[in-house]
């Protein structure tokens, strides 16, 4: 590593050492290097070796919970994890390993980023490239994880970016295309780096998933997400035991959701009572909230689980919300994992603001995506399904199965009532001599037009099913969309 000094400097900061997280992450005893003779060696005059300063990539296999993986380290002791102090061929061919050994890839990232002082080594420039990374090859192979654990400046950032999950330390780790001082120089802007690139900063920008208090909880979230995938696109996601019962039905579900269509509820508390105890692992909480995208068990059998949240932006499809749900589209589909949505969407989010920031093209996009999946999906309306967003509640068209039920609470068309009423009956309402007594009989009387039962008398959905039946239905779907996950497999 760099060094008895350069080691005590890293640990009088509170941080694990390379060789630490490592340890930390992986099963003990079973990390095996690659590379450990790379570096840059010294001889004397007349050809007797020195002594070599080590590259500050560490790369080899390892595993987690028994399962292979694929490991890419910075040793921040060397040179800040720079470019200067490696050998990009080392990590290169880790992920081309990775790739083509089809095992999951962890980048472990702690890297200063590019370095002035590399054009002496090579004596010149080069034009920025990446043809030698298999990166999307990569992506669209094994199960990629990305950690930021101190500072991921350009490279660094792509690293920990490219990725189908990220997860960043808070007031330790940032993310970002070019540091303070590169900022102030082409700038002028004093900026700190927790501002430009930290846990706050990226829970505004949805650049990366997930944040963790601490490294060990980072690397903890790693094991988890990792837990839920394939070694491949070509294995199955592994199936744990279960001793939840799959009739479980908790009664408070039967008043889950208000009478009163104005007042909200937690998403969340339905969710831990629908799918296995403690199988729930939440993937960008802090961005695009108004979705919430998690990852589960059925009977032990990993899900993709999607639901909307309305105690942020009242559950309607924003910009991020629609980018964050087509991501997670897009990893399911991708890994063979089946997807579950309980949809309570009031339809896309309205006003200047939001058509600055081309919230119709992000959920565009997402329909792009759910075209795509070839999951076996399930839709669950609890409550709102309106407009082009509530359209987007599953894959549908061609020989898609439109596989979805209802709670007796769930109302859908193709504008929510109590705006659609006021739009069409405005002079109306105004004329009135009470127009808020108007309002509220116009409101009742297509309230009543809006029961699920008129659609289910049509077969517009395959059944109203009381609430505390939710996890029954669930459990006997999951055994036949994972019996059409293993075929797709070749299993």
């Amino acid at each position: 590593m760099g060094g008895p000094e350069a080691l005590a400097r890293f640990k009088a900061t509170g941080r694990m050492n390379a060789r630490e997280r490592i340890a930390a992450l992986v099963d003990e005893g079973s990390f095996h290097e690659l590379g450990t003779l790379a570096g840059k060696g010294h001889y004397h005059a007349d050809g007797r070796y020195d002594r070599t300063d080590p590259t500050n990539a560490i790369v080899g296999t390892a595993r987690i919970d028994g399962r292979k993986l694929a490991l890419h380290v910075d040793d921040f002791t060397i040179k800040a994890g720079s470019s200067e102090g490696t050998i990009a061929d080392k990590w290169i061919y880790i992920e081309r390993l990775a790739h083509q050994l089809r095992m999951p890839l962890v980048r472990l990232v702690d890297s200063a980023g590019g370095s002035v002082k590399l054009l002496m080594q090579i004596g010149g420039t080069k034009i920025p490239e990446y043809t030698t990374w298999p990166a999307q090859d990569l992506l669209n192979t094994v199960p990629v994880v990305g950690v930021a654990l101190g500072a991921c400046v350009g490279q660094g950032a792509v690293k920990v970016l490219s990725s189908h999950f990220s997860v960043l330390v808070r007031e330790q780790a940032q993310v970002m295309a070019a540091g303070p001082h590169v900022v102030r120089q082409a700038y002028g802007v004093e900026v700190d780096k927790n501002e430009l690139g930290g846990w706050k900063a990226h829970r505004k920008s949805g650049l990366v998933h997930n944040e963790a208090v601490d490294e060990a909880d980072a690397l903890a979230q790693v094991r988890r997400f990792l837990s839920y995938l394939p070694r491949s696109v070509h294995e199955l996601a592994p199936v744990l035991p279960c001793d939840d019962d799959p009739g479980r039905a908790d009664d408070w579900l039967k008043d889950a959701i208000p009478h009163d269509r104005r007042k909200i509820y937690d998403p969340r508390k339905i969710l831990d009572a629908v799918f296995d105890r403690g199988s729930l692992f939440e993937i960008g909480r802090w961005q695009g909230g108004s979705v919430i995208t998690m990852l589960g068990r059925l009977q032990g059998i990993p899900v993709g689980v999607i639901a909307n949240d309305p105690k942020v932006a009242g559950g309607a499809m924003t910009l991020q919300a629609a980018t964050k749900m087509e991501r997670h589209t897009r990893l399911c589909s991708l890994f063979g994992l089946p997807v579950v949505n309980l949809v309570d969407q009031p339809g896309n989010a309205t006003g200047l603001e939001a058509e600055l920031a081309g919230t119709l093209l992000g959920a565009t996009r997402l329909g792009e995506a759910l075209a795509e999946c070839r999951s076996p999906w399930v839709s669950i309306l609890v409550r709102r399904c309106f407009g082009m967003a509530g359209a987007l509640h599953g894959p549908k068209g061609g020989d898609r199965l439109n596989h979805r039920f209802a709670w007796p609470s769930a109302r859908w068309g193709s504008i929510p009532i109590e705006g659609g009423v006021m739009a069409a009956h405005k002079a109306e309402i105004e004329a009135a001599p009470d127009p808020a007594a108007q309002r509220a009989a116009l409101e009742a009387h297509y309230l009543a037009m809006t029961s699920p039962f008129r659609t289910a008398e049509k077969f517009g959905v395959l059944e109203i099913i009381d609430p505390r039946e939710t996890r029954r239905v669930l459990c006997d779907w999951v055994e036949d969309a994972w019996y059409v996950v293993q075929g797709d497999r070749g299993r």
